[in-house]
């Protein structure tokens, strides 16, 4: 995995549910599974369209939703809300995903594209997780993203330990 802007080696984030392959699976790639977790605190999303197939589209709102975020988004001059998309570029049911993040919503910036790659290994009752991605473009927006990611992915925990009962 590589973008076009940055040779530094790509992040990695791995956590581990106890939960169902199928059931993991589905809050990666379904509308109302990617709405129930997506964006890091303070943010939700709206998916407007989920093409998943090799080149299908990921397309969604991402929308602070929280007064701190809300005020931090507009003292960085960026919008509460932002229309993003995503470009699937490989989908192996239960097992792998992959895609490239259209990166256009970083003021000053040019656009670019940020790989991603979920990986699940299940073993009984658990699914080994592997979140794999590219850095942005530089080590500000990096560390933005790891955080975001990283709070992404306490709030996919927290649904499924909830669903789990």
């Amino acid at each position: 995995m590589s973008t076009l802007t940055s040779t530094k080696p790509a992040i990695t984030m791995e956590r581990t549910f106890t939960a169902s392959v199928d059931d993991v699976w589905d809050l990666w790639t379904t509308k109302d599974g990617i709405e129930a977790w997506w964006g890091p605190g303070g943010f939700r999303v709206e998916v407007r369209r989920l093409e998943l197939w090799a080149g299908g589209a990921l397309e969604y709102a991402m929308i602070a939703c929280e007064p701190e975020t809300i005020a931090f988004m507009k003292q960085a001059g960026m919008p509460t809300a932002s229309e993003a998309r995503a470009t699937y570029t490989e989908v192996t049911p239960k097992r792998r995903l992959t895609y490239d993040h259209h990166t256009d919503f970083i003021p000053g910036i040019t656009p670019y594209q940020v790989a991603h790659a979920v990986e699940l290994f299940p073993t009984g009752d658990r699914v080994r997780m592997v979140l794999t991605f590219d850095p942005m473009h530089d080590d500000v927006w990096t560390q933005r993203q790891s955080m975001g990611w990283a709070s992404e992915l306490d709030k996919l925990e927290r649904l499924i330990a909830t669903r789990r009962g």
